[in-house]
């Protein structure tokens, strides 16, 4: 059974940093993508950053709005992979999901809020 479980969202101020953590069950995580995707409630899903490390091929790819501030990295050992957030703005406001598809496909975790001010 496939299970994603996002946590570590909160409240900070802006210039603030997070770390949100998306801990992966029932498949091995280092075989997928590394996907981070925001939704701010009657607005359209936006990409985060993708992250693929594969035997023959990587690539990491940051939508324009976060570059130079998040980085996504994973634990192998915990099967978790992270979402560090750096120099928060209040346009990072929005719901964190994370998701083992490049393209967001389900399944996606529960999600976790993440508030800027």
């Amino acid at each position: 059974h496939v299970q994603l479980v996002e946590s570590g969202g909160g409240s900070a101020y802006a210039g603030g940093s997070l770390r949100l953590s998306c801990a992966a069950s029932g498949y091995t995580a280092s075989f997928y993508c590394m996907g981070w995707f925001r939704q701010v409630a009657g607005k359209e899903r936006e990409l985060v950053g993708i992250r693929y490390i594969g035997s023959e091929v990587s690539f990491t790819y940051y939508g324009d709005s976060v570059k130079g501030r998040f980085t996504i990295s994973r634990d192998d050992a915990k099967n978790t992979v992270y979402l560090r957030m750096n120099n928060l703005k209040p346009e990072d406001t929005a719901m964190y999901y994370c998701s083992r598809d490049c393209g967001g496909a389900p399944p996606l975790g529960q999600g976790t809020q993440v508030t800027v001010s």
